[in-house]
């Protein structure tokens, strides 16, 4: 739905239904949060500006708001957009845990940014993080938070069929039995599996 509202805005001013500007996704390491916000991109034509918390951060007074600031005008003007905050929990962790003026200021501009842009109903802001319990809590403002878990034993094989659909296996190799022996694999596991086999 939320890629639908992108592709055709008109159709939800008509049903008068208003959709999540903002979106968290949350999960450990390696399951895909950036991979899926890159994979909405594609699929809707969308313009991807990608933001890595810990690329963002400058020692240099009001850079870090500057830069922030850029990439939010460069989003609105080549909506349709979606912006990815990528480790939202390192440019704003709790206060507790931040004693940098830095990165108060940080979060100001980013808290400020976000509220302009449900004005905006061409551009989406996506963040990720690993620990959500570690954002500072002015910035779980979030419409919909996403708990991207660990695959189960379908979504494995599915994942091992995508990285292994342009190689040539063996005849004893059993993609059913190594999403089952594989519990606790993310989507990263399994693809550095799947490398490393076709380097044996």
């Amino acid at each position: 739905m939320v890629e639908l509202s992108l592709i055709n805005q008109q159709l939800f001013k008509i049903i008068e239904v208003k959709l999540p500007r903002r979106i968290l996704l949350y999960g450990p390491p390696g399951t895909g949060k950036t991979l899926i916000a890159r994979a909405m991109a594609n699929e809707t034509g969308a313009f991807f500006f990608l933001i890595h918390g810990s690329e963002k951060m400058s020692k240099l007074p009001g850079e870090s708001e500057l830069n922030l600031r850029k990439a939010f005008e460069k989003a609105k003007k080549n909506a349709p957009a979606i912006i990815f905050i990528d480790e939202l929990d390192v440019i704003a962790p709790k206060r507790e845990k931040s004693h940098d003026e830095i990165e108060h200021r940080f979060v100001l501009q980013l808290l400020t940014l976000m509220e302009d842009i449900q004005q905006c109903s061409h551009v989406i802001v996506m963040a990720a993080t690993n620990r959500p319990n570690s954002i500072n809590p002015a910035l779980r403002r979030f419409a919909l938070e996403i708990n991207i878990g660990i695959p189960d034993v379908v979504a494995r094989l599915e994942i091992l069929c995508i990285h292994t659909k342009n190689m040539k296996l063996g005849d004893d190799v059993d993609l059913v039995q190594i999403a089952n022996e594989t519990y606790g694999y993310v989507g990263a596991d399994l693809a550095s599996l799947c490398s490393k086999a076709a380097l044996q």
